[in-house]
């Protein structure tokens, strides 16, 4: 397995405002293999960019000697693939869309969804979707994107994430298992599952449907976004997890997402995520 870091995880990645450059530069000094480059609406990372755009991305990790580990969006939590209005479904359709493209011309071989949600928790003011109606309006959208990834060669990771959908790694499972396309999975984030389940129990019913995994720790106790803390601080049983990750077969990035507002310290929170992953990698 290979050690990524998430671009929102550097100070000013959130917004959008790290310098690509400056973060490859210093995720290779930490001992980062690939990078999971996230996209905007706006800024240099925008959407919207041009092949060439794209291809100068590209020469920034190769000359840093590093992958895209994976490509992902925040905007589609501002446009659910679960949403009321068709035009915002559409969008979020554009940005999975767009997502795969760039992706396919970094050469990543995945990419993060957020599937929508029932509620989104962190936004109280928006609509409260039935999860069924939910469901199938996830299905519906990802069938329309699924030409694109198997176009671009890239697969589509849903991430579990607290969106009150997708609570069971069966019905994880079988929803996945209902495309019938390689280039259809889960992007398994190991941290945030640990509200509803076990990690080391989803990762082997999910099996070789992972198709990329994202790092967290967290701690239950707290049962709120203050529960994310450092890697090996919280209560994320990492040995079973790597025996689960292994027993599948999983030989792909481990990409530690640690969002700037948690509970991490920014001075040193990229440093002590490498060492940390170097430890759970040798587990």
């Amino acid at each position: 397995m290979k050690k990524g870091i998430n671009y929102w995880s550097f100070p000013g990645g959130l917004e959008g405002k790290k310098d690509l450059a400056e973060a490859a530069k210093e995720a290779k000094a930490m001992g980062y293999e690939g990078i999971e480059v996230c996209l905007f609406s706006e800024g240099p990372l925008n959407l919207e960019m041009s092949e060439a755009e794209v291809a100068g991305i590209k020469k920034i990790l190769d000359e840093n000697g590093l992958e895209p580990a994976s490509v992902t969006c925040g905007d589609l939590w501002a446009h659910p693939l679960t949403a009321s209005d068709p035009a915002e479904r559409e969008q979020g359709q554009h940005i999975v869309t767009r997502c795969l493209e760039v992706a396919g011309q970094l050469g990543a071989s995945g990419i993060l969804v957020v599937p929508g949600a029932v509620e989104i928790f962190f936004q109280p003011e928006n609509e409260i979707v039935p999860y069924d109606v939910a469901v199938e309006r996830v299905r519906e959208s990802l069938k329309a994107v699924l030409p694109a990834a198997e176009k671009n060669k890239v697969a589509i990771g849903i991430e579990n994430v607290w969106n009150k959908m997708f609570l069971s790694p069966l019905e994880a499972r079988d929803f996945v298992d209902s495309f019938g396309s390689e280039y259809l999975g889960w992007f398994f984030d190991v941290g945030n599952i640990l509200l509803t389940g076990f990690p080391e129990q989803w990762i082997r019913i999910l099996g070789k449907r992972i198709k990329k995994v994202h790092v967290k720790d967290f701690r239950k106790s707290a049962g709120t976004l203050d529960g994310f803390v450092d890697l090996l601080e919280g209560d994320v049983n990492w040995p079973e997890v790597m025996k689960a990750l292994r027993e599948v077969g999983y030989d792909d990035y481990l990409i530690a997402e640690m969002i700037p507002g948690y509970t991490f310290a920014p001075e040193t929170r990229l440093e002590n995520t490498s060492n940390a992953m170097d430890k759970i990698l040798k587990m």
